[in-house]
């Protein structure tokens, strides 16, 4: 079932302190915005896995998507159906402007294997292996953990599809910048890409490419399509992996290297760069773009400066001024967690939001 949605804006205008980001943020801005210009009505597809307990924590993902976003957006949610209900009286009382549309789908998992994808790793977890097959209409999807908030437009990280080379399938983050703290170069029992694996918390696709792609493997010198190979590859590797669907990734790209795009780690900031020391350079210069809340961390007092973003994003309210109600707010509570590593850096949390902030309000006096 598919429902319009829209989003309704203010005209209030504030602009804050320019900043100087130098000729890689220049030139990057110039990519996105000509790649925008070039792709006007094209709607990105936003895909999220939510069980169990992740109701509130898909939702305030989604309004973090929705807040800056500039093209429309369709969400694909596939939920436990006791869930589905609670997704559509609270989506449906978002004010929209007809910029959103949302789609909800069961966890479906094969039938003559469903109860061994159901209980790899988490609950639902692996389902993001099988959207390629199941959204069979859509060339190219963003899927995203539900602990995952956007700190600047979906547009931008979207655009990477249009830097994608002709091998290129889909993109992803490192899971490590340090190799000394690296889980995969320090323990993994099966293979993994690159020097310390990706993560899969945050994978664009262009899923036509997937479905079309014939993929080497280490099971037979004929090559498989994305529908042929999952089962064989979780047969093999399952007594091996600690991290589910995640390994099974890494194992695939470890193997068709050149079929993957490696975005920068402010896209897919998560604690581990920051809470032994911050590693992720690109955010300390940029800011972060996407903040990754994995490990539980937006619901326990480990790391309060991610929990902080969460809480703010979480109590927004569409419609009311981003400086006072969330941008001000958020640096007073960030202010307090400077007793941790994650703390030390908190400018760094709100770098990317306050020039989107900025952005925001200056497309709004444009009339955009």
């Amino acid at each position: 079932r598919c429902k319009n949605l829209s989003v309704s804006f203010w005209n209030s205008y504030w602009m804050l302190p320019s900043d100087v980001c130098g000729m890689n943020c220049f030139w990057e801005a110039a990519f996105r915005y000509d790649y925008m210009k070039t792709h006007p009505s094209e709607k990105m597809h936003l895909a999220v896995v939510a069980c169990g307990e992740r109701l509130e924590e898909t939702v305030t993902m989604l309004r973090s998507a929705i807040i800056f976003s500039i093209k429309p957006l369709h969400f694909h949610i596939f939920a436990e159906d006791q869930l589905h209900e609670s997704f559509k009286d609270i989506l449906d009382e978002f004010p929209y402007e007809g910029k959103v549309n949302y789609t909800l789908y069961p966890i479906t998992f094969p039938s003559e294997s469903a109860a061994e994808w159901k209980k790899l790793f988490k609950p639902c977890a692996s389902q993001r292996l099988f959207l390629p097959l199941i959204l069979k209409n859509v060339d190219s999807l963003l899927y995203v953990d539900t602990d995952i908030l956007f700190l600047r437009p979906v547009d931008d990280i979207w655009s990477f599809l249009g830097k994608f080379n002709s091998t290129q399938i889909a993109a992803m983050a490192p899971e490590h910048e340090e190799p000394r703290i690296g889980w995969y170069n320090r323990f993994a029992r099966h293979p993994y890409y690159g020097v310390t694996g990706i993560n899969s918390g945050v994978m664009l696709m262009n899923m036509t490419r997937i479905r079309r792609k014939y993929f080497k493997n280490d099971m037979t010198p004929v090559r498989l399509q994305w529908g042929e190979i999952l089962m064989p590859l979780l047969k093999k590797y399952k007594l091996n992996i600690t991290w589910g669907d995640q390994d099974l990734l890494n194992i695939m790209f470890f193997h068709n290297p050149e079929s993957l795009y490696v975005f920068p780690c402010q896209w897919n900031y998560r604690p581990d760069h920051c809470i032994y020391g911050s590693n992720c350079w690109a955010a300390e210069e940029e800011g972060i773009f996407i903040l990754h809340g994995n490990r539980g961390v937006y619901h326990d007092d480990k790391q309060p400066t991610f929990r902080a973003v969460y809480e703010a994003i979480k109590n927004y309210s569409f419609g009311d001024d981003l400086v006072h109600s969330l941008l001000k707010p958020l640096e007073r509570e960030l202010q307090k967690t400077t007793h941790t590593y994650c703390g030390r850096v908190y400018k760094v949390f709100i770098k990317q939001l306050t020039k989107s902030i900025r952005d925001l309000y200056a497309r709004r006096s444009k009339g955009r």
